[in-house]
């Protein structure tokens, strides 16, 4: 029978607080927060783009509650001060003992009273071979941890190294490193984005230009910008509720109250500014009526043009004066002087000498990101960059973007600190996501968003160009991307953490314990680890199917890296990204589902190969269906492991929508807790169940008692607790002389999860067989929170207390009695009675087939048959269902 996770006992391995417990409800309220936040709440991981991402206060939660076990170990220092331990705390507080062991399912609080301590923990060490943007080696390390990070892709290897060094790196010399870059080469790249103001016609900054693409129509010739619709932006400061119009005649700007609505301009054109010519795939053509696509037209005339119709400005001198923010900031007409002014910034690029070492050279390759229609298989999406003409990467950028770009690398390349250099080009590297022509302005905040705004290439019809260099105002330049370095390596030194208190974000003083003090990282396979009982724990976010194609996507950030890499590290000699061995279902690679699930299986094999045997494994993971999670507990069940826990986590961007209901699937993020499995011991699968409907019912109760939790939340705790009944029995589940699998049993627990358990008289009485020396205690145990009552199964025969306790089996009088009275009464019989009338009659040689032909032979009675055969070691049980009158 099931028993809940709890204290483990002496000689027992050591059972950790995450599989007790784990603060949803206060992790929630931090994540909410944290998500509208990042850069305030972990400066370090805004450093530099990295898909996925988990949140560091999910993980800095994990890290709590997976490493901190031993209180001998545990120390808390004074955040603020030298280094001090806080002695104070535990006057005031339970020990720390207490702390560690009061974490339990139905209140797991304990411990989260460290969460905003400067916690230390002594000789752990923690890997994550699948590290990614390096969450949770950061959080780790802020433990004291010793961490091991790998990844394949050599961006995210330099990503997380940077954030890793950012602890132990001198502010001093960045800011000197920046100094010379600046006086380099800022005067020069912030002349290309200068324009005259309207108001004081002195020289303002030029936040965007906005381009619109162009081509000619396939039927008149006539050029078609491709505008959607004529919005520039949403009115703001004394124009809110209106909105700025560009007019496509005169292409002047001017405000309206309903850009749906017809208006008109100063220039006498009249227009609706919903109605542009482009619609979707296609143009429709504002001269001849003709409707085009806009793919086939740009193939046919060898790519598309480009104008510049806006520009937003920001003016200093009328800032300095005091001016209104609608006169220092606004939107103006592209005049002639700024069109000559990109025209002069690509003669340059075109004359200049030895710039083009400062740009990729390569070509974009065939992926499926790239050219969907080129492979059989789908990730979902039309992905087409080459059929749109963008064939290498520089494609993707204007000719003033690559001069700009160029030259601001060059200056960097001549940093002579190499630490200095690192961080300056992963400023430049993350700026790049803004300063492209996939780059869109976002009417309704005023800004830009980035190329990977979807985790994809999709080429614009109408784009941003950014200010490379940057201004006061603005997002993504390269200045804005200094400053969120500088942030991060300043917070890395001294981290502080926010949390919530009364309803209210409060900030620690700093922490003593630098980030990454004592790690290492590798770039490679993870299936080439050779570690061996080495880790503590293992904490990672493993790729899942087809959700982020890392490879392809990261090859635009890679190129641009590559250039000032590749001589110093082995990993950036490749013209592309590892491709071939990533873990991930891709049909560019020949790579399916069964692929990625073989794949993940020797993963986990090198996961289990480098823990200790008291080691746990923590992740975070998606899936939506039950054949996905069965292939999953499948996979860590076969290598050796068993499940524990598990519980709802946070996604990256939003909160994970849970689906429990009945006749849905179920879709979320979890955690998952695993540890080496044990000793497994063979179980029918009744016996199993009955254990599975308890742990769930348990699990549900102590929840619904004692918690404020969905019921999506619960069903994710409910689903961990019955991974574990069954991983620890993993391979020895037997039904009808077959042996389970992970999936098939997967199954069971979603409807016992969708559904409820249903624990009745003839479950509590299989287990009253089970149950050694049964007594009246152990059922009234077994009753409690059930369906059963002793009184009930009294009235049933099932147990009477004549002469001791003594259950009704098929060879009492009593219980035969009860049968046979239901029988002739015409009373409906349960499947026990049925089940013990057969073989009653068996053993007496009397006739079954009469009743096996008017009985329904259902799949529940040939369970439970199963079910008491295994029980009472009677194989008799298995045979009479399948009796007949020729038997005799």
């Amino acid at each position: 029978m099931s028993k809940e996770i709890g204290e483990s006992k002496e000689g027992e391995r050591k059972t950790l607080p995450i599989e007790k417990g784990y603060p949803i409800e206060q992790v929630n309220d931090i994540v909410d927060r944290e998500n509208q936040s990042k850069r305030y709440y972990r400066p370090l991981y805004t450093m530099h783009k990295w898909w996925a991402r988990r949140l560091g206060s999910v993980f800095r939660t994990i890290s709590l509650y997976t490493l901190i076990d031993d209180p001998a170990s545990l120390s808390i220092h004074d955040a603020g001060s030298d280094n001090q331990k806080l002695g104070d705390f535990l006057d005031n507080q339970d020990s720390l003992r207490d702390l560690v062991n009061n974490v339990d399912l139905g209140d797991p609080d304990s411990l989260w009273q460290l969460y905003n301590k400067d916690v230390r923990v002594e000789n752990k060490r923690v890997l994550d071979p699948f590290m990614g943007g390096g969450t949770s080696l950061i959080e780790a390390s802020r433990f004291g941890a010793s961490v091991v990070g790998n990844d394949l892709n050599p961006v995210a290897w330099f990503v997380t190294k940077k954030e890793l060094e950012a602890g132990e790196t001198d502010i001093a010399e960045l800011e000197a490193a920046f100094d010379q870059v600046e006086s380099q080469v800022k005067e020069e790249l912030t002349d290309h984005y200068s324009t005259e103001c309207p108001e004081c016609e002195r020289t303002a900054d030029v936040m965007y230009y906005l381009w619109v693409t162009e081509l000619d129509c396939t039927s008149c010739f006539e050029t078609i910008s491709l505008f959607k619709d004529y919005r520039v932006a949403k009115g703001r400061y004394g124009n809110k509720g209106k909105y700025n119009i560009l007019c496509p005649d005169c292409e002047s700007i001017f405000h309206v109250d309903d850009w749906r609505s017809e208006c008109e301009c100063d220039c006498g054109n009249e227009f609706i500014p919903a109605e542009g010519p482009a619609k979707g795939a296609e143009y429709s053509c504002t001269s001849c009526g003709q409707q085009y696509s806009v793919m086939d037209a740009g193939q046919e005339q060898g790519g598309y043009g480009s104008r510049m119709y806006a520009i937003e400005y920001y003016c200093p001198h009328c800032d300095e004066e005091g001016r209104d923010r609608s006169v220092y900031k606004g939107y103006k007409q592209a005049e002639e002087v700024d069109i000559e002014k990109y025209e002069n910034a690509v003669e340059e690029w075109q004359e200049s000498e030895g710039l083009e070492s400062y740009v990729p050279s390569q070509e974009v390759p065939l992926g499926i990101l790239t050219d969907s229609t080129a492979f059989e298989g789908s990730i979902g999406g039309g992905h087409n960059l080459l059929g749109h003409g963008y064939d290498e990467w520089t494609d993707i950028f204007d000719e003033r973007q690559l001069l700009c770009l160029s030259k601001l690398l060059g200056a960097i390349d001549d940093v002579e600190n190499q630490n200095a250099k690192e961080y300056l080009l992963l400023a430049l590297s993350d700026s790049l996501m803004f300063s492209n022509t996939f780059t869109i302005y976002n009417r309704q905040r005023h800004n830009i968003e980035g190329i990977f705004k979807t985790n994809s290439f999709k080429p614009q019809k109408e784009y941003v160009e950014n200010n490379v260099w940057g201004t006061e105002y603005g997002r993504g330049t390269f200045l804005k991307s200094w400053k969120k370095v500088l942030a991060g390596v300043e917070w890395a030194e001294a981290p502080v953490e926010r949390y919530i208190q009364d309803g209210s974000t409060k900030k620690t003083e700093p922490f003593n314990q630098p980030v990454g003090e004592n790690h290492e990282v590798h770039c490679g396979d993870m299936r080439e680890l050779e570690y061996e009982n080495e880790f503590d724990a293992v904490l990672t976010d493993p790729p899942y199917y087809n959700n982020v194609i890392y490879s392809e996507l990261s090859n635009f950030f890679y190129v641009w890296q590559r250039l000032l890499l590749k001589d110093e590290y082995e990993y950036f000699e490749p013209d592309t990204t590892p491709r071939a061995d990533s873990i991930v279902a891709n049909p560019a690679e020949g790579k399916d589902e069964t692929d990625f699930e073989e794949e993940l299986f020797q993963s986990f094999s090198k996961v289990h190969q480098a823990l200790k045997q008291d080691g746990v494994l923590a992740f975070t993971y998606h899936h939506s269906d039950a054949e996905s999670w069965g292939e999953l507990l499948g996979a860590l069940c076969e290598v050796g492991f068993e499940v524990t826990a598990t519980y709802p986590v946070t996604a990256d961007t939003n909160r994970a929508t849970y689906k429990l209901n009945e006749g849905e699937s179920v879709d979320f993020d979890i955690i998952i807790v695993a540890r080496p499995a044990q000793d497994r011991q063979p179980i029918s699968w009744n016996s199993l169940r009955r254990n599975i409907y308890r742990t769930a019912q348990k699990t549900r109760q102590r929840l619904e008692e004692n918690r404020d939790l969905s019921r999506g939340d619960i069903g994710v705790v409910e689903m961990g607790r019955c991974f574990h009944e069954y991983s620890k029995h993993h391979g020895k589940v037997e039904r009808a002389g077959d042996t389970m699998t992970a999936k098939d049993v997967v199954d069971e627990i979603y409807g016992v999860i969708q559904h409820g358990s249903d624990i009745g008289e003839i479950d509590v009485f299989l287990d009253l067989i089970e149950t050694p020396d049964a007594s009246f205690n152990d059922l009234n145990k077994l009753s409690r929170g059930t369906n059963a009552t002793p009184e009930r199964m009294e009235d049933m025969q099932l147990y009477r207390m004549d002469d001791g306790f003594k259950l009704g089996m098929w060879d009492d009088e009593k219980r035969i009695a009860y049968i046979q009275s239901r029988l002739d009464s015409d009373e409906e019989l349960t499947n026990l009675d049925k089940a013990q009338f057969l073989r009653y009659r068996w053993e007496h040689g009397k006739n079954v087939s009469d009743y096996l032909s008017k009985w329904e032979i259902t799949d529940d009675l040939r369970e439970l048959c199963e079910g008491l055969a295994d029980a009472t070691g009677d194989d008799t049980y298995r045979n009479i269902l399948e009796s007949r009158l020729s038997d005799y």
